[in-house]
């Protein structure tokens, strides 16, 4: 399905339901993916809407720390509110085991020997994970397993 079918359909949904927040989320979205598409000229591919979505998700938890030292709960509930709705775009979370396997075949893949070929693992880890994996948590596993090498 496209994705701006869906978000058409959640949107509707959202509208009947009365779901404010969810409305607003689901609103947010389609800003993004039509911004994203008019920079590109041309509709998103599943991997591109997936990169958008991982971003919207950083977006929202570093909004979320931030709020939470400011001592704004209020904003912390939204932003909570508005991320549990961008995840269920996303695609299942992968598990602590897939990702160490997959982290460790991407630096096999990449010859690398040390901390300094984390880009390297990192370019070809970031397509398989994206949408499915935190980049961050990612980061941190990839720099503890090349410094044991």
């Amino acid at each position: 399905m496209d994705i701006n079918t869906k978000l058409n359909e959640e949107m509707v949904a959202a509208t009947k339901a009365k779901d404010k927040i969810r409305l607003s989320a689901i609103r947010l979205l389609k800003t993004a993916v039509h911004n994203k598409e008019i920079d590109l000229m041309r509709p998103l591919n599943e991997t591109e809407f997936m990169q958008l979505l991982s971003a919207m998700v950083k977006q929202r938890k570093d909004s979320i720390e931030q709020f939470a030292k400011g001592g704004r709960t209020d904003l912390v509930e939204k932003e909570e509110a508005e991320l549990k709705v961008v995840q269920e775009f996303l695609p299942a979370q992968m598990t602590d085991e897939e990702l160490e396997n997959t982290i460790k075949k991407a630096i096999a893949e990449a010859q690398a020997a040390s901390v300094k070929d984390m880009g390297k693992v990192m370019k070809i880890l970031m397509p398989q994970i994206t949408g499915k994996a935190d980049a961050k948590t990612v980061g941190e596993k990839v720099k503890a397993l090349l410094s044991l090498y």
